[in-house]
């Protein structure tokens, strides 16, 4: 449990913070970007002016500002502040802050803010052990996550709070931030840090967003370098790669980016975009995503948006699957790649998807009816004098094996439900079904 004052304050002996951590804004002047929650006379602005802070669940994605946020709260508001970590956080010292906060409002009226820090950690016991409090107003919740609340937070709590979407920091938020890194004293200046133009933009471009990433990477950078003649520590994009090492994507296996990117990949596909297909793939294998998860979001493609349009996309989905177990990673992406870039140049037809969505939409709503007596197997004696069997026309009696003959329950006699486009290979089904059907009712006579 952390309060106002331990949160912020440090002993004179202590090793210094991080970069990030010392060029955490103090004030909401100092925050950059976030303009459009924190801007003038926006309502979360007047807010913490006001010292009037509701419950907030602060959504957005790693290094946007959302512990910046908090701590600045903390230090405009005159409640008392306990900051909380959801990871190590039980649900006795949740009841524990709730029954202080009870009696302190009790006592000498002041409110108390209790900051979570990722929320979406919290369990289901955790998160009912918080709400009475928070809907009688006993503590104002500030909750922190970079995963969608909407899946992550109880909706008996997500409705008593207001949730705050804050965006990922655009590359002239993060100029400003790495200026002031190499000017101000709590940052680099004393350093003497210099970077060419080249590295302050690699800086920029991997950090996706994320000034905490920008930082850490050019504190590891500054720190490694040897001062020159000058006294200068002259960091170039070789530098900056060495600190950076490995770009890490955002993507969470689990998690909303997961799912978007998912989307993003297959509707790349749907639309016939093989560019897309490919950038959405890739940063799936880059982020480390399992590629047999991979292989079967394809397949599934394959049947929903191909279909019978070419029916070899699925044959050559199942080859990639089978490619990734033969030859395994990282040699299997291309035969991913390969799979996404003919799924996406493939003719679409959800012919396929939306017939099979009838069948099952019929089958939930109407009679479990039985077996048409001339479709069932007669082995016995008995079951040929129960009908078994009786009417049934053996299709290779007919010329071309084609015969006018029902395979429906009786309520769904007539019913179509495969239609075929006239795309790709499904033109020739069409094309076959109706001169299947002609010829069939030439062959019964009518």
């Amino acid at each position: 449990m952390t309060t106002t004052d331990s949160l912020f304050s440090s002993a004179p002996d202590a090793p210094r913070p991080p970069l990030a951590a010392r060029l955490r804004p103090q004030t909401l002047d100092q925050i950059v970007g976030q303009e459009h929650v924190l801007g003038p006379d926006t309502p979360l602005r007047r807010a913490i002016e006001r010292d009037a802070v509701p419950s907030l669940i602060l959504w957005g994605p790693p290094g946007s500002g959302k512990t910046t946020l908090a701590h600045v709260i903390a230090r405009a508001t005159r409640a008392h502040f306990v900051a909380l970590s959801a990871v190590s956080a039980g649900v006795s010292q949740l009841r524990a802050v709730v029954a202080d906060a009870t009696e302190r409002r009790r006592r000498a009226g002041r409110r108390t803010i209790v900051f979570i820090d990722e929320i979406h950690r919290w369990s289901k016991s955790q998160q009912d052990a918080v709400l009475p409090a928070v809907e009688d107003g006993t503590i104002t919740l500030i909750g922190a996550t970079t995963e969608n609340p909407s899946f992550e937070v109880n909706a008996a709590l997500l409705s008593r709070t207001r949730v705050v979407v804050l965006r990922p920091l655009q590359p002239e938020h993060l100029e400003k931030i790495l200026d002031r890194a190499l000017t101000s004293n709590e940052g680099l200046a004393l350093l003497g840090v210099q970077l060419t133009d080249q590295a302050r933009a690699h800086l920029i471009a991997i950090a996706d967003g994320d000034a905490r990433r920008m930082l850490n990477t050019l504190e590891l950078a500054a720190e490694s370098a040897e001062p020159n003649a000058d006294g200068f520590r002259l960091l170039d994009l070789d530098a900056v790669e060495q600190a950076a090492q490995q770009r890490w994507l955002l993507y969470d296996r689990a998690g909303e980016e997961h799912y978007n990117i998912v989307s993003a990949l297959h509707k790349s596909i749907r639309d016939s975009d093989p560019d897309g297909a490919l950038y959405w793939l890739g940063r799936m294998l880059e982020a480390g995503e399992d590629p047999l998860y991979i292989a079967r979001r394809l397949i599934r493609i394959a049947s929903e948006d191909v279909g019978l349009a070419d029916p070899r996309a699925l044959s050559l989905c199942m080859a990639a699957q089978q490619a990734i177990h033969f030859v395994g990673m990282p040699e299997g992406n291309l035969a991913l790649a390969q799979a996404a870039v003919y799924l996406a140049l493939a003719p679409k037809s959800n012919a396929l998807y939306v017939a099979y969505r009838a069948v099952q939409e019929d089958i939930a709503r109407t009679r479990n009816e039985p077996v048409p007596l001339h479709l069932r197997n007669a082995p016995t004696h008995l079951m040929k004098q129960l009908g078994y069997g009786a009417g049934y026309k053996y299709a290779h009696d007919f010329p071309d094996a084609l015969v006018a003959q029902h395979h429906l329950p009786p309520s769904l006699a007539g019913k179509r439900y495969y239609v075929p486009t006239d795309r790709g290979f499904e033109a020739e089904l069409r094309r076959r079904m109706e001169e299947w059907e002609r010829r069939r009712q030439e062959n019964s006579g009518g």
